[in-house]
């Protein structure tokens, strides 16, 4: 039989104080399966708080300028020492405070500094559960130009962790192979965790926060939404990609190679169910029902009319090939035989509207252009929406009966998503109409 093994990773809140720690050492010893772990930073204790890699990014921008930080490095010390004497461990956590003072004064890189942050988390960590520290250096490997190697890592993992029962290992960060620290960006322990999952062929990867599991909806937009029980990947990229603030959706791909899920916890709350990520292929789906709306603001309609624009070669080519020169990324392109509809950001289009518009004019012979701004798009996810009859209708009965204009429709060929797009007027009241209809 094979033995069972997850990788369990804690959030900044779940790690912010003494008090936390007990909480994450209860989880822990609970289940015997849970052998290797993931510590972020310690975050907020409150909303006056400050997490602890902010202050360390200021450190370290002080520092560069030749400024004095000692009074923001005396607020990291005593977050450290206060955790390390709360929990009585024996750990020298001033001379380990004292080394990261003296690199950062002499020079020390913003990629170092913002890492110390996990590091010294994971030291007492493992000091608190009992488990060994293996420094993320040793099984996270970057490349020379600061791209993550994969391969090089897949197989330090598999043969530094295989060789120890537990660990603990810091997220959000590894080095090149001549030491130097690279991190992931803002989140990235959540890929650390995804990495060392698909590394030693875990069972779960469980990812503890502050909340229990994701939500179908925004909750400053709609009163105690429904948290989704389970969720596939590509889902979760849906709603990722409109917004919805889910995982780093970074930390799926290494785990959905392998189709390993991904458990979404509460570390206050540990016993509600919280959320699954699985496969796409998993087999159990609610018919008729979505699983999530997520969408966004401010997005510029171009559109472009020409008749028999289907029957010139090149013509889409060309059209793209303006955005593309000019660094707009393109959302969405509904069209129809005579006419295309291009949906960019307002952020991209921003002191280049009227460049594009006349590049346009030049490249493709429009016989009208016009622009609408002001647009939003939402995203309604599930596959439970897949071949069942009435979904779409209602929908748009439901924004019909509050009164929202539908600018633009378009559903993608795996039939998992409809995007619509509407005025930024209508954005609240489109999200609340469309999850009551659900309900």
């Amino acid at each position: 039989m094979v033995e069972e093994k997850k990788v369990v990773k804690f959030g900044g809140s779940s790690l912010a104080s003494g008090a936390q720690f007990v909480k994450v050492k209860g989880i822990v010893d609970a289940d015997e399966a849970r052998r290797y772990v993931v510590p972020s930073a310690p975050g907020k204790r409150s909303s006056s708080d400050h997490k602890i890699t902010d202050l360390l990014y200021m450190c370290q921008q002080l520092a560069s300028h030749g400024l004095n930080f000692d009074e923001v490095f005396h607020l990291i010390s005593d977050r450290y020492i206060g955790i390390r004497d709360e929990l009585n461990l024996d750990v020298n956590i001033e001379s380990i405070l004292e080394q990261v003072k003296t690199r950062i004064r002499d020079g020390a890189s913003k990629d170092y500094a913002a890492s110390r942050g996990e590091y010294i988390n994971g030291i007492l960590l493992a000091a608190y559960l009992d488990f060994p520290f293996v420094d993320a250096v040793e099984v996270i490997r970057f490349k020379d130009n600061g791209d993550f190697d994969e391969h090089t890592t897949e197989k330090l993992v598999h043969s530094i962790l295989g060789s120890v029962e537990r660990a603990v290992v810091p997220g959000f960060y590894g080095a090149k192979v001549n030491g130097e620290i690279v991190t992931f960006s803002r989140g990235g322990s959540d890929i650390t965790g995804s990495i060392l999952t698909n590394g030693i062929q875990a069972s779960l990867y469980e990812n503890y926060t502050d909340v229990s599991g994701f939500l179908m909806a925004d909750p400053k937009l709609v009163d105690n939404p429904r948290p989704m029980d389970l969720v596939t990947y590509r889902e979760l990229r849906e709603l990722s990609y409109m917004g919805a603030p889910v995982l780093h959706e970074e930390a799926i791909f290494p785990v959905r190679k392998r189709g390993i899920p991904i458990q979404i916890k509460n570390t206050n709350e540990p016993d509600a169910p919280g959320t699954l990520i699985v496969h796409d292929q998993w087999n159990q789906v609610k018919e008729g029902t979505i699983t999530g709306i997520s969408g966004k603001k401010d997005f510029t309609v171009i559109s472009v009319e020409k008749t028999l624009m289907n029957n010139e070669h090149g013509f889409f080519r060309k059209l793209i090939s303006v955005f593309e020169t000019n660094d707009v990324s393109i959302e969405h392109m509904p069209s129809s035989i005579d006419s295309i509809s291009v949906i960019v950001p307002d952020a991209d289009l921003k002191g280049k509207q009227q460049k594009v518009i006349e590049e346009i004019k030049i490249y493709c012979n429009p016989d009208t252009i016009y622009s609408n701004p002001g647009m939003a798009l939402l995203a309604v996810v599930g596959r439970g929406m897949v071949k069942t009859k009435g979904i779409s209708a209602k929908i748009f009965h439901a924004l019909a009966s509050k009164g929202v204009n539908i600018r633009m429709i378009s559903q993608g060929s795996s039939e998992i998503n409809i995007i619509i797009g509407i005025e930024n007027r209508d954005f609240e009241e489109a999200i609340k109409a469309i999850y009551e209809a659900f309900q």
